[in-house]
């Protein structure tokens, strides 16, 4: 084996199942920015940031992302209960990676709704994780928000904890202490779509 083989190996989870209920049904993955589906963009920014592999997990026309976007490469992670919110996907995307034989140090978390956050504050906060203990979260101007590093160890607790669309809060709540927080505030805009209004985040 040589010695990038023994190297701390942190996949990306790009949660990309939702509906886009207040788009009128439009699915976020296939949204369009730059030319392209949405979710290509984002996963292109976790592995721009250092994560490899990168696991997606679909939901809303899930066979249509299939065949609009590329996605060579990533892990495609089918997800049926997308409807029940975020933290069904949450719970999909980690028994997919627990399930992928010899496990990760930990995993940097993104939403495919937030394209104002590029490569540069997945990086810093994937730079965060030291052990599988480790948990990190990015913020801006003090403000919590993603992308989310979780050490393995942490996973179990979170998929328990996953409900509705609460992801991993819950579980983050409890630890908070320790957290390691990453402002990235002047690197990146969380800014997500949620509304018509929103679409003017993409280019």
């Amino acid at each position: 084996m040589t010695q990038s083989e023994h190297a701390p190996r942190i996949p990306g989870l790009l949660l990309a199942a939702g509906g886009g209920r207040r788009l009128g049904g439009r699915p976020k993955a296939l949204l369009s920015h730059r030319g392209r589906p949405l979710v290509e963009h984002a996963v292109q920014v976790l592995r721009e940031g250092g994560c490899d592999p990168v696991y997606v997990v679909l939901g809303a026309a899930a066979d249509q992302v299939r065949g609009q976007a590329e996605l060579a490469g990533c892990v495609l992670v089918d997800n049926p209960e997308w409807e029940l919110g975020m933290g069904s996907s949450l719970r999909a995307g980690l028994h997919a990676l627990t399930g992928a034989g010899p496990t990760a140090q930990a995993v940097v978390i993104s939403l495919v709704d937030q394209p104002g956050i590029g490569p540069t504050a997945i990086a810093r906060v994937r730079a965060a994780c030291r052990s599988t203990a480790s948990l990190a979260m990015a913020t801006y101007a003090g403000r919590r928000g993603h992308p989310v590093l979780l050490g393995a160890e942490h996973w179990a607790g979170v998929a328990a904890s996953a409900v509705g669309d609460q992801g991993a809060r819950a579980y983050l709540r409890e630890h908070t202490p320790g957290i390691t927080l990453i402002e990235c505030g002047d690197i990146a805009d969380p800014g997500d779509i949620d509304t018509p209004a929103d679409l003017t985040r993409l280019i």
